[in-house]
């Protein structure tokens, strides 16, 4: 494997990570809008009611913009693999590749093909008809996100699968482990609550905006109380979700755990206190200005009082061991490569699974070459090779703690937007619409941190444990990638702009069955917001 500029790995990270983030800024919405507006449809189709009619034709317009960005956005993510990642498609490509092909081929053209029915269909198709193309979206929305997920589960903890000596690549064992991975699982489930949470507060804040206006005042009750209803169910699947991938995590993964928690000693239980606050120093690695609350920590992460986490400086000793075996392995390798010795394969057949320790091991080998360290060598390149088994613990941390701030706030938002919209007094908490208005991106910002906090998490690798990030990129020039990273830049920002002001203008306009009810608002605040944009939402 050749030795990659780090300054290119970097660039390559950076701009996946742009592109990423850009992407799933669309993508929760669109998982969460195709359940909602099935369920009111579905109302539709039992009750006759034409107002429920006009809310799922409204909500199902939006969700169409939001589709369509996040398509855009979505379509470059696959390229990039090919062109910024050479290495990580050849070692991976066939346990990532096959279940994207197959969620390009059963899902995208699924919700591609029946999303036009769906909103230009009303007119055209019975009842039943249109609500069962309206469900058929939102499976294949959703059914996209499993298939993307599977294949993101299998770099984080792979399954079904081993390394081929012969042809360098990891190969399939069994597509049914890959597919029904409790990781893939857990994963799948807990994104796509977390886009029925996204999908409720932008409903609820659209419709509290319409109630301080005086707007479309029948359309924005039934929205809110349906949107709210289905956000407080939602949310707490997200919470419940989100603990079971913690213990699978501190399971498989307990590096990420240990960043997740700061924690740099292994804990001594009961005692362990979880670090509410911290300033994690990764160069030195300890926190400043720890503030802990005591026996949180043990509960939380093993539902037990008496087993220890371990921390970041044992699992670096844990990983000496394995970094030895893995130059072994890797050294093996490179001879089987040139003689097809059976020994050599013997060999490293008897240390593979700590392959990937011995790539780790390249970065600090003389000429990145594991076979040229001598027995001298030997302990400087493991001490040198063991604090890169840890991901950035300062950013790990904070997206953790701002996702999980982010999760409990909408959990009592929800509950109270609940209480008091069961109890037809909304009209008369104004502070709680004007909150909703103002909460509609804090959804998509807590997937955004859980997305950093999952990735970010599994550094240094991109297929855990068996292939470094490092490794992973294709040999671009420096200027090649800032000339790519600044045109996705400017591109990307170009489609957020486009989203932002369909998105406002056709949610300002509001669904122009109720165009005639209208009246203005007076409420200082919106009047305020307003005028202040222009007459614009």
């Amino acid at each position: 494997m050749d030795f990659i500029n780090p300054h290119v790995v970097d660039l390559s990270r950076f701009q996946f990570a742009m592109t990423a983030l850009y992407h799933f800024m669309f993508v929760p919405l669109t998982l969460g809008l195709t359940f909602l507006v099935a369920a009111i449809e579905t109302v539709y189709v039992i009750t006759g009611r034409r107002i429920y009619r006009d809310m799922a034709k409204f909500w199902g317009h939006l969700f169409a913009i939001n589709f369509a960005l996040g398509v855009a956005t979505g379509l470059t993510m696959e390229f990039e693999f090919g062109t910024n990642w050479s290495m990580y498609s050849h070692f991976f490509g066939d346990m990532f590749g096959t279940p994207l092909a197959i969620e390009g081929l059963m899902a995208f053209f699924m919700e591609s093909t029946f999303i036009g029915l769906m909103v230009f269909g009303w007119d055209r198709l019975s009842r039943p008809a249109h609500l069962a193309v309206t469900f058929l979206v939102a499976v294949g929305s959703n059914l996209s996100a499993l298939w993307i997920l599977i294949a993101n589960a299998g770099m984080n903890v792979p399954t079904g699968t081993h390394f081929d000596p012969d042809t360098m690549r990891m190969q399939f064992d069994s597509f049914v482990e890959l597919v029904f991975s409790e990781d893939a699982q857990a994963k799948f489930v807990h994104t796509s609550v977390a886009g029925y949470v996204c999908a409720a507060m932008l409903i609820m804040g659209i419709s509290a905006f319409y109630l301080l206006r005086g707007r479309h005042r029948e359309l924005a009750l039934r929205s809110f109380r349906i949107a709210t209803l289905f956000g407080l169910v939602s949310s707490v699947a997200v919470i419940t979700l989100g603990d079971v991938l913690g213990r699978m995590d501190y399971a498989k993964q307990p590096t990420k755990i240990a960043a997740i928690e700061g924690l740099w000693h292994t804990s001594k239980p009961p005692y362990a206190p979880w670090a509410a606050f911290a300033l994690p120093d990764d160069a030195k690695q300890e926190n400043h200005l720890e503030i802990g609350v005591p026996f949180v920590l043990t509960p939380l992460i093993t539902h037990s009082f008496d087993q220890p986490v371990t921390g970041m400086h044992e699992l670096e000793d844990q990983a000496a061991p394995r970094i030895r075996s893995g130059i072994i392995a890797i050294n093996a390798l490179k001879r089987y490569g040139d003689s097809h010795s059976s020994t050599d394969l013997a060999t490293f057949r008897a240390h593979e699974d700590d392959m990937g320790f011995g790539f780790l091991a390249m970065r600090h080998s003389p000429n990145q070459d594991t076979s040229a360290i001598t027995e001298a060598d030997l302990e400087r390149v493991v001490k040198q090779t063991q604090p890169d088994i840890l991901p950035n613990v300062f950013a790990t941390f904070w997206a953790f703690r701002i996702m999980v701030a982010l999760g409990g706030f909408f959990f009592i938002f929800f509950a109270f937007s609940t209480f008091f919209s069961l109890r037809n007094q909304l009209e008369s908490n104004r502070w709680l619409l004007r909150i909703a208005v103002w909460a509609i991106p804090l959804p998509v910002m807590a997937t955004e941190f859980g997305w950093v906090t999952a990735e970010a998490g599994r550094q240094p690798w991109t297929v855990f444990d068996r292939l470094p990030t490092f490794l992973s990129s294709s040999s671009h020039t420096v200027g090649y990638m800032t000339f790519s990273l600044i045109g996705f830049i400017l591109l990307y920002s170009a489609l957020i702009i486009a989203e932002f002001y369909l998105m406002f203008r056709y949610a300002r306009r509001g669904p122009q069955d109720h165009t005639s009810h209208e009246t203005p608002s007076t409420d200082p605040m919106l009047s305020g917001l307003h005028n202040a944009q222009g007459g614009r939402f």
